[in-house]
């Protein structure tokens, strides 16, 4: 029983996740760190996350039959009713943001709430199945994480914030499009209008090196705004840039596109976990006197 109720919240975005929630907390802690405020923090939006990834699954049950890597999902072989996980995903979803509301601040709490409003209302239930700018809207609720962080130690949605907001956003569109690419198939027997699928994979392509490209520059900002230091524009410029490098080769002659698009999905992971870590580790000890957006 137990292994069907975690299964259903996707239990790797949720790691995920929390990688990104501790990279944008530890940013905005700058060494002073509030121990209790972090973990309720991680774990709130750890079962906000899973209550959105629990509700999606009950969602999308109609199209995850028709697609190889969703079929065995516990609500598509009825092994979990389509009740028990929406109970399961709306119980997951009081408590965490209870968690929210009570300790941290009305800045993480909003952008938790905006998160989970786009994942599951607007892309789980329109978005994904009838627009091709599905992906764009579901990388907003995907770049939320950090932002959340930030927001629970400053209470404010600053330039920081803003930063963090747009990298994550930008660094969804190629993880998204070279899983699009690589389940090609998948998503095609869904109806699922992705870029690649809806536009071609040639199109997709130049998205995911401009996307990169564009994500690359923002990456610089922190560092530029004095928000990390010099260990992170290092890392940073490595690991982006050779992403960029592993995507510009989908452009090689009889490239095997399969195998291309999982190693830029692959990278992806590698790149933000870094970049996660090299802003958790290398802040600056003063905040930036910037302006404050709300």
């Amino acid at each position: 029983m137990f292994r069907r109720y975690l299964s259903v919240t996707k239990p790797g975005i949720i790691m995920g996740n929390l990688i990104s929630v501790a990279g944008g907390f530890l940013l905005a802690s700058r060494g002073d760190i509030d121990p209790w405020l972090m973990v309720v923090t991680l774990i709130g939006l750890s079962l906000v996350v899973a209550s959105g990834c629990a509700i999606n699954n009950v969602i999308d049950r109609d199209i995850d039959v028709a697609m190889a890597r969703t079929r065995t999902r516990v609500t598509v072989t009825g092994e979990m009713s389509a009740f028990a996980a929406l109970s399961h995903g709306v119980l997951l979803g009081v408590v965490g943001f209870g968690l929210l509301i009570a300790y941290t601040t009305q800045a993480a709490v909003f952008f938790a709430a905006f998160g989970y409003v786009i994942y599951v209302g607007v892309y789980s239930l329109y978005m994904k199945r009838n627009s091709v700018y599905g992906t764009f809207v579901g990388s907003l609720s995907g770049a939320v994480p950090p932002v959340v962080g930030y927001c629970a130690v400053t209470g404010q949605f600053d330039m920081g914030a803003l930063i963090l907001l747009v990298m994550f956003s930008l660094w969804q569109m190629p993880h998204s499009y070279a899983i699009a690419i690589f389940r090609f198939k998948d998503y095609q027997a869904a109806g699922i209008p992705v870029l690649p699928v809806a536009q071609g994979i040639d199109k997709a392509k130049r998205h995911i090196v401009l996307y990169i490209a564009v994500y690359a520059l923002v990456v610089m900002l922190l560092p530029i705004s004095g928000y990390t230091g010099a260990a992170f524009m290092a890392v940073a410029c490595i690991t982006s840039f050779w992403w960029l490098l592993m995507a510009l080769r989908g452009y090689r002659r009889n490239i095997n596109l399969t195998s291309w698009a999982r190693q830029v999905f692959a990278f992806s992971i590698i790149n933000i976990t870094a970049l996660s870590i090299a802003m958790a580790v290398d802040y600056h000890s003063a905040a930036p006197q910037l302006l404050t957006l709300i």
